[in-house]
């Protein structure tokens, strides 16, 4: 990896399951969350009425609500169910109360309690994590939320993971946590196809946009549009947004038209070789990796400036956790202009970084 200032100026310049879709209950009790970490309460009413209409039970409602004051706060949880209580006093004798609640035993058992969810939080994190910098908030992580939250029995795991990354996705400024929790839903027993199809429900209802969990890595450059005159080229979700390139002096090489290339955690292009340019990596937010074919992979982060040779074998995109851009364009330096495609950097490769 080169780093190269003069180049900088440049661009300153300008559990396995099987597949299945989502349940209209699910896709109800999301629709409540999002609404809920917005604190759209206007929304919410009529999304409350909906929900029990469609046979989402109140107990049901009223858990998510409170699960929820983990994530959004316990002003907008209250509110949420304040709502709810407001919408009950219908008395509609077609929606359903569901499983009754009832005080979980763990409560009463502060040690059970840190032990089982310290086993939950591991789950869902994929790793034992122990935030030992502030040991307050992993004590109430391990304990209040994966123990004494998690304990009850009215909202499966993974439902609860579908519940959270809805409302996360509707919170400005909490990328690292979402993207989290995206990669926790399916290790909670959902399929990546069900967290991708939930985020582009909310994204298709105007309810939230998933795609703004990335809003800490697109900053001044934008996140653009679904990279998909590309897609095939690569694993997880892209985004391009280009960028009017520099005019240069007379008599300095061609460079073509610069682009803000945006990945989702996870998300990576092929094996690939420039044909005829050198391509220029800009890094500007996030956490991602660059890797030349037999070398061993670098981490990248915002100002790191990548130089890529012309015929050098290659691949770069996002780290597991973590959003990931940067900023591109090619410098021809000879005929035939050219990008060859290759093989997808495998699952059991990508893994071991």
């Amino acid at each position: 990896m080169k780093k190269i200032a003069t180049i900088l100026i440049l661009f300153v310049m300008p559990m396995i399951v099987s597949a299945q879709a989502l349940t209209e209950r699910q896709l109800h009790l999301a629709t409540l969350a999002s609404l809920e970490a917005q604190g759209d309460l206007v929304r919410l009413e009529p999304a409350i009425r909906e929900a029990l209409d469609h046979g989402v039970t109140i107990n049901e409602i009223k858990e998510a609500f409170s699960h929820l004051y983990a994530y959004a706060g316990f002003p907008r949880s209250l509110n949420a169910l304040g709502v709810l209580q407001r919408v009950l006093n219908e008395k509609n004798p077609n929606w359903k109360e569901g499983q009754k609640w009832e005080r979980p035993s763990l409560w009463d058992n502060a040690e059970e309690a840190l032990k089982v969810g310290t086993e939950v939080q591991t789950l869902m994190a994929g790793a034992a994590f122990n935030y030992t910098f502030c040991p307050q908030d992993d004590y109430y992580l391990k304990s209040h939320l994966f123990g004494d939250i998690f304990a009850s029995p009215i909202l499966s795991h993974s439902d609860r993971e579908l519940v959270t990354v809805a409302a996360l996705s509707s919170i400005p400024g909490v990328a690292p946590q979402l993207a989290a929790h995206k990669a926790g839903a399916v290790r909670m027993g959902n399929t990546q196809e069900q967290v991708d199809e939930l985020c582009k429900y909310l994204s298709e209802k105007g309810l939230s946009v998933c795609d703004n969990a990335s809003e800490a890595t697109a900053g001044a450059w934008g996140q653009g549009k679904p990279n998909d005159g590309y897609a095939q080229y690569f694993i997880g979700n892209s985004y391009l947004n280009p960028i009017k390139p520099v005019n240069l002096q007379e008599g300095e090489n061609s460079v073509l038209p610069v682009s803000n290339v945006t990945f989702e955690p996870g998300c990576r292009n092929n094996w690939h070789i420039h044909h005829g340019a050198h391509q220029i990596l800009i890094c500007v937010s996030g956490k991602g990796w660059y890797q030349e074919w037999g070398k061993p992979a670098i981490a990248l982060k915002p100002g790191d400036i990548v130089d890529i040779p012309a015929e050098v074998k290659h691949w770069h995109g996002a780290q597991k956790d973590s959003w990931f851009q940067h900023l591109t364009n090619h410098v021809i330096t000879g005929d035939n202009v050219s990008n060859e495609w290759l093989e997808p950097v495998t699952d059991e490769e990508y893994n071991k970084l």
